[in-house]
């Protein structure tokens, strides 16, 4: 019987760059320095020389990258943050540890990314921020959303967690906002073996109020001008980040290769997209939209009856995800928001049918073929 697929395959990833890596660990665990210094430094400079931005500052995690970037683009005690329902709770959470209250807008029908024209009605005078979450590896519509913020006097915090090397009309993720959060969570395109993550910026004293925040609100040592947090990056990680970044512009390239065969494998049961649930057979394809170059980080489609096919898929031997089953604001952990189904009716009709299929940069082109094979010989997929 043939192995099953994962829907992710970190320890291939591993072995793909074994000797790269444990070169890097060795030289890390010998320097002696394990906190910050030369490859916290290094990271720093190369991400930030990827993505276009003048500064990056190295973190503990991505949910601490969007907390301090917040924090340093003003969000403060009860200031109205608005963004998506249709995200990992970790936005949110950032928004409250920062002092905000989480507001949310709906999402396109197509790109599940925030609908600038619904971000404008959930405006009022205490919106102090925007947080456009670029999901499963496309940006959000960035223009009509910056050019909105800027009328109304509100940050723009880009949730790039997951669209490492994505671009919106030739600029990349974490380029484009006054701030910008990373996640190197380990399935991330770019992924630590661990935790860790990134913010990126334009301002100098964005960066610098950063830097502050996740070491304790130091502006020299034993020196705290603010109270801060532990949200400092420790070198291994660093290291390791600094040997896979070079990797980064070759994965997703494989990673949109492995869409387009998923694509074609899956043209004669695709479904065309619409406002509300699917009905009838078929499967939703992704919608790379006209101002994105979409990295991929996930391949999430849409299924009607979402918990059968992904059983069957299962006893076929491919694993699946579920990016996200429930939108935020039906999560009990906001049920004081008051916000019941029909609130959101685009997130939550995503949410009912998404099934995220396997997608990593050593996947093979027999293992997409075999996903789709498996696809199409499920029973009401025609």
């Amino acid at each position: 019987m043939s192995s099953r697929i994962p829907i992710a395959d970190l320890g291939r990833e591993y072995q793909d760059l074994k000797p790269e890596i444990d070169a890097a660990v060795v030289r890390v665990l010998a320097s002696g320095q394990y906190v910050g210094g030369p490859e916290v430094e290094a990271l720093e400079r190369e991400f930030a020389e990827f993505c276009g931005t003048p500064h990056a500052v190295a973190v503990g995690s991505g949910t601490d990258a969007l907390r301090f970037a917040l924090t340093a683009a003003g969000v403060g005690s009860q200031d109205e943050v608005v963004t998506s329902p249709m995200t990992f709770i970790a936005t949110t959470e950032a928004i409250s540890q920062a002092g905000g209250r989480p507001v949310f807008a709906d999402v396109d029908s197509a790109s599940y990314t925030l609908d600038p024209a619904l971000v404008e009605r959930a405006l009022t005078p205490r919106t102090r921020a925007i947080v456009p979450v670029h999901l499963y590896g496309q940006t959000a519509d960035m223009d009509p959303i910056l050019e909105l913020a800027k009328r109304r006097g509100v940050a723009v915090v880009e949730d790039a967690c997951q669209a490492h090397g994505a671009a919106y009309k030739g600029r990349l993720a974490g380029s484009m906002g006054a701030v910008s959060a990373f996640s190197f969570y380990p399935t991330k395109n770019l992924g630590a073996c661990g935790e860790a993550g990134m913010v990126t910026t334009a301002r100098s004293e964005i960066a610098a109020r950063v830097r502050r925040l996740r070491d304790h609100g130091q502006s020299e040592k034993y020196r705290h001008v603010e109270e801060g947090y532990n949200g400092r990056l420790d070198a291994l990680q660093a290291a390791i980040l600094r040997v896979k970044l070079g990797h980064l512009a070759a994965w997703n390239e494989r990673r949109r290769t492995l869409a387009a065969r998923y694509r074609a494998g899956l043209a004669a049961i695709a479904a065309p997209a619409g406002p509300g649930p699917l009905r009838g057979p078929g499967i939703i394809l992704p919608t790379e939209m006209p101002w994105a170059r979409h990295a991929y980080h996930l391949f999430t489609v849409r299924v009607a009856d979402r918990d059968r096919v992904r059983q069957a898929l299962s006893e076929r031997g491919i694993d699946t995800g579920l990016h996200y089953p429930v939108p935020l604001h039906l999560q009990p952990a906001y049920a004081s928001m008051g916000m019941g189904v029909g609130s959101f009716p685009r997130a939550e009709a995503a949410s009912r049918e998404v099934l995220t299929l396997p997608m990593y940069p050593g996947m093979t082109d027999a293992q997409v073929d075999r996903v789709c094979d498996a696809l199409r010989g499920i029973p009401g997929m025609r």
